[in-house]
C-alpha cells in the first residue's frame, strides 16, 4: 500500500514540478527581456525568481527547514557548504536570493542547463583548470555587484557520509572582493518521519552512478523531510591569505556541524 501511495504522490508532485517549471520560465523570459541591457538587474530578477520557486518546491515536497545561526547581515557574502543533491539547493535558495556556481557540464545538459541559466547561475569549467583565474574574476565581479554567491567547494554532490575536501581556488573570490566567506552546513534530520539513515539518504542524495531521474523520483515519492541549515561563523581574510589554510578553516567548520546518517534502516 505504501508503495502505491508513494507512486501516486510522486506523480502528483511531478505534475506540480512541471507547473512550477512553466511559471519559472515564463517569469524568467520576462525578466530576460525587460532587463536585456542590464546584466545586474537581470541577475537580481533571476535570483529572486529562483528563490520564490524553490520556496514553492519546499511546499510541494513537504520539506520543513530549521535555520540555526545568522548569516552575515552587514554585506553580501560568498556562501560555502556541503552538498548532497538538488534538494539542498531548494533549501538554500528558498532562504536567500543568491547566484549559484555550477559546472559547464550542467549548462550543456538539456533542460537542467536552461533552468540553471534562467536562475542566474555562474558557470565554471571544472574539466580544465586553465580558465580558473577568469572564473575567479567572474565570482569576484558578482560579489562586488552586491550578490550573495553560493559555492559548493566539494565540487560534486555526495552520499551524505562525509564532507569531502574543499577545492580552494574559487573560495578566494570572497577575500578578493573584500567580502566575507559565510560557511554553512545542511543536515537532513528526518526523512518520512524517521531519523535520516543510510537507507533514506537516497531520498535526498544524488551520487555515484545514480541517474537524475532516479534521484528525482526518490525525492518526489518521500512523504516528508526535515532539513537543518546552520549558518556558521564568517571567515574574514585578506586576498593575500593562504588559500589552502582558508579552505581548511571553512572545511573544519562545516565538518564539525555535519551529521552522518544513522546506520539503522527505516522500519
Amino acid at each position: 500500500m505504501e508503495t502505491i501511495q508513494a507512486g501516486f504522490r510522486g506523480i502528483i508532485r511531478i505534475f506540480l514540478l512541471l507547473v512550477g517549471i512553466v511559471t519559472f520560465f515564463t517569469r524568467g523570459l520576462y525578466i530576460k527581456w525587460r532587463h536585456r541591457h542590464d546584466t545586474v538587474a537581470s541577475r537580481k530578477g533571476f535570483s529572486e525568481n529562483a528563490q520564490s520557486h524553490c520556496a514553492y518546491m519546499l511546499k510541494v515536497l513537504n520539506i520543513e527547514v530549521v535555520v540555526k545561526g545568522t548569516p552575515v547581515r552587514e554585506t553580501n557574502f560568498l556562501y560555502v557548504g556541503n552538498h548532497m543533491g538538488f534538494v539542498d539547493i531548494f533549501v538554500l535558495a528558498s532562504i536567500m536570493p543568491a547566484l549559484f556556481i555550477t559546472s559547464q557540464e550542467m549548462r550543456e545538459t538539456p533542460v537542467l542547463g536552461n533552468i540553471c541559466e534562467m536562475a542566474g547561475c555562474i558557470f565554471v569549467e571544472r574539466r580544465s583548470r586553465t580558465q580558473i583565474m577568469d572564473e575567479l574574476g567572474s565570482l569576484k565581479e558578482a560579489l562586488e555587484q552586491g550578490f550573495n554567491v553560493i559555492l559548493y567547494p566539494e565540487a560534486t554532490s555526495t552520499n551524505g557520509e562525509a564532507v569531502l575536501p574543499f577545492k580552494k581556488t574559487l573560495m578566494m573570490a570572497g577575500p578578493h572582493a573584500a567580502r566575507p566567506i559565510q560557511p554553512g552546513c545542511i543536515n537532513f534530520i528526518e526523512i518520512n518521519g524517521q531519523d535520516f539513515n543510510l537507507k533514506s539518504r537516497d531520498n535526498v542524495c544524488w551520487y555515484g552512478e545514480m541517474s537524475f531521474v532516479t534521484a528525482l523520483w526518490n525525492s518526489f515519492t518521500s512523504s516528508s523531510m526535515k532539513a537543518e541549515l546552520h549558518f556558521l561563523d564568517p571567515i574574514l581574510e585578506p586576498p593575500t591569505a593562504d588559500r589552502t589554510e582558508v579552505a581548511k578553516k571553512a572545511h573544519a567548520l562545516v565538518s564539525t556541524h555535519f551529521r552522518t546518517p544513522r546506520t539503522g534502516e527505516a522500519t
